[in-house]
């Protein structure tokens, strides 16, 4: 049977840790380093996000003929609090670099990629590398479900900016025509303001003559 004098020295030990834990010594240590706050932006802080779902990215590369792995992470469809314009962004999840940056416009269409229901394939003129690039993408996500939400959210999306398009030209049209009619309403006016300057001279002319 263990001695229960065995245990004592570990005991004690801890109860001197203790009462130094409860000691003040009056010290104060101040940090080596001071860290200040640094506010971090993404760029998306004036967007609401419509979705966000995990995914695969593939890009189709043209001189070799082959699709290639754009990225693995987060693809969300933010939409601008003032412009109520929709962009598709997607970033790589362990380096947050963007493999995909791109409005969600009228004629953007999704189609499914031939051969897996869990994946579908658009183009877009993309703004990832920092400039526009047409490309061809394709996505692939976890399940039908989320390819199908996807898809679906993104083509309602393309109908309203289609709508959007059609009401912005309307209204520019009107007001182009608004603007044309004022125009001739103006230019007629001067028109007739010149003649009745012109009116009174002619007068006078016959005036002198008789």
């Amino acid at each position: 049977m263990a001695d229960p004098a065995e245990h004592r020295p570990a005991e004690e030990d801890e109860e001197a840790a203790a009462a130094g834990e409860d000691e003040d010594t009056g010290a104060q240590v101040a940090p080596i380093v001071k860290l200040e706050e640094v506010a971090v932006t993404t760029g998306e802080e004036d967007e609401d996000v419509l979705v966000d779902m995990k995914a695969k990215l593939y890009r189709f590369d043209k001189e070799a003929n082959q699709w290639k792995e754009r990225g693995t992470g987060t693809v969300k469809l933010l939409k601008h609090k003032e412009t109520a314009k929709v962009r598709l962004v997607m970033r790589q999840a362990k380096t947050l670099k963007i493999c995909a940056n791109h409005l969600v416009v009228a004629t953007t269409k999704m189609q499914e990629h031939a051969g897996s229901d869990k994946s579908c394939v658009w183009h877009a003129l993309d703004f990832a590398d920092g400039e526009l690039k047409e490309e061809m993408f394709a996505i692939r996500f976890g399940s039908v479900e989320n390819c199908k939400k996807f898809k679906d959210t993104v083509e309602e999306i393309a109908e309203e900016q289609g709508k959007t398009e059609v009401k912005e030209n309307e209204e520019v049209s009107i007001a182009a025509a608004d603007l044309v009619q004022k125009l001739t309403v103006t230019e007629a006016s001067k028109e007739g303001d010149a003649e009745e300057e012109e009116a009174p001279a002619s007068d006078h002319k016959k005036d002198a003559k008789g």
